[in-house]
């Protein structure tokens, strides 16, 4: 029977948390490994000239739908580079309070006119169908999940996609030489990612952690084994699945 492969470093392919306060800090702190954080992806505005192409016409809508902090900042910022003066009458939809509360950022807020949801599409429908007749605009990225067009069609709900901005590969050159016995990913574009900057990315020894379907679909088209995956039933998050996996990997190896 082999010895596992003990678990010294892992490689979280996202931004490191703000402040001092993370589940990824606490599954250092108790299973004695290196975390580090790296973005293997980042956003990218779509310039007005491009989106003028796609003949959106912003002030035709009544309502916004907002499905994250990035979907806010570039509405705003598409308004102000097209010079779109927003009306005091628009309403946002938002797909948590969270990103309710950052819409603070850009407007004042008054409740009559800013609705959310707990944290899903599914909530946010709920409140949507109580306003059926806004003619909705879903700010989004190049690659954003078809579920949220696909319950707005379910219920007949008028709405307009605009991509204004785009998920784009970051640089990753500086990681050449650098080998972690995780790396983490939690999303398709992460994948695509790593095999722009490493086109000749081996496996070999490193365990691959993923979170969700898609993302393991993707990481096994690209020719790679899924050792890590979250969620399942003993398991919700990323970090109690790499915590598992700690425990049986480093108990009794060298």
């Amino acid at each position: 029977m082999s010895t596992p492969l003990k678990v010294k470093t892992i490689l979280v392919s996202q931004p490191k948390p703000e402040g001092d306060k993370s589940p990824y800090f606490d599954l250092a702190k108790k299973c004695s490994v290196k975390v580090d954080f790296r973005p293997f992806t980042h956003i990218e505005g779509v310039s007005a000239l491009d989106f003028r192409k796609d003949k959106v016409n912003i002030l035709e809508h009544t309502a916004v739908i907002m499905t994250s902090r990035s979907a806010v900042d570039h509405y705003f910022r598409m308004c102000q580079e097209m010079r779109i003066t927003v009306p005091e009458t628009m309403k946002y939809f938002c797909i948590s309070e969270s990103t309710a509360f950052y819409l603070q950022k850009y407007v004042l807020y008054r409740k009559r006119k800013i609705f959310h949801g707990k944290q899903t599409i599914t909530d946010l429908m709920l409140v949507i169908k109580k306003h059926k007749d806004e003619k909705y605009l879903l700010p989004c990225s190049d690659i954003h999940k078809d579920e949220i067009a696909e319950k707005l069609d379910e219920q007949k709900i008028k709405y307009t996609k605009a991509v204004m901005y785009r998920t784009v590969c970051s640089d990753l050159s500086d990681l050449a030489n650098v080998n972690y016995d995780v790396l983490a990913f939690f999303s398709p574009s992460a994948i695509k990612s790593l095999f722009k900057n490493f086109p000749k990315f081996k496996q070999n020894k490193t365990r691959i952690a993923c979170f969700g379907t898609a993302t393991s679909q993707a990481v096994k088209e690209a020719g790679l084994k899924v050792d890590i995956y979250a969620p399942n039933p003993k398991a919700p998050s990323m970090t109690m699945a790499l915590e598992q996996y700690i425990a049986v990997a480093n108990k009794g190896a060298k």
